[in-house]
């Protein structure tokens, strides 16, 4: 869907700069985007860097395992489904404590872990199962302490105050996170129900 959305754009403007006769503009702004983008990119470089080495040596230093341990009774709460001693749980943990922490990088593959053992417990393979599109919720809208892309960016282009964003991303991310956990509650809540008057081969003709 996103790259039908950025193709309509780019034909879109292609469309509009020639009805116009300034299609010229459609390849000033190419290379003017792209000299734009490197040099974002190597202004984002030193402080990213720093960013992630103090992360990772937070998560050398066991942040993750006492944040993980923290949030425990959240995940439990959060996917009933998943079995107590179940390896997607820890994986689960893993992958909040570090969106929490900003750890984009090590939440990827965290996340991507989680949702390869929650595939194991569907039993519709190629349906995502609840508990897969509360983990995706919760990994898209993530609180975040530390917004090190943002904070990275706002440097690049000279902030007075980077920082001063944390506190009203911290805001941001707690309420995106609130909306997507009942968001996902009451979706579940439904799903449940409809389940409830499906046939089954032990009740061929379903609750109803």
């Amino acid at each position: 869907m996103v790259n039908v959305i950025w193709l309509f754009f780019i034909v879109a403007g292609f469309i509009v700069a020639a009805a116009q006769g300034k299609i010229e503009l459609v390849t000033q702004a190419t290379f003017d985007g792209a000299k734009s983008g490197v040099t974002v990119c190597f202004g984002l470089i030193s402080i990213m860097v720093f960013w992630l080495g103090i992360m990772r040596i937070a998560e050398d230093a066991g942040m993750l395992r006492v944040l993980s341990a923290l949030i425990r009774p959240a995940v439990r709460f959060l996917f009933p489904s998943v079995p107590k001693d179940h390896p997607a749980l820890g994986y689960i943990m893993s992958n909040m404590a570090a969106n929490i922490l900003g750890l984009g990088n090590a939440a990827t593959p965290m996340g991507i872990k989680a949702m390869q053992e929650l595939q194991t417990l569907n039993s519709q393979k190629d349906i995502a199962s609840p508990a897969m599109c509360t983990l995706l919720a919760l990994n898209t809208a993530s609180i975040t302490l530390i917004p090190t892309t943002l904070i990275a960016i706002r440097m690049n282009y000279n902030s007075v105050n980077p920082a001063e964003i944390v506190g009203t991303t911290l805001l941001a991310t707690f309420v995106s996170t609130v909306a997507a956990i009942l968001v996902d509650k009451w979706y579940r809540r439904k799903y449940l129900l409809s389940q409830q008057g499906r046939p089954t081969d032990h009740n061929p003709k379903g609750k109803g």
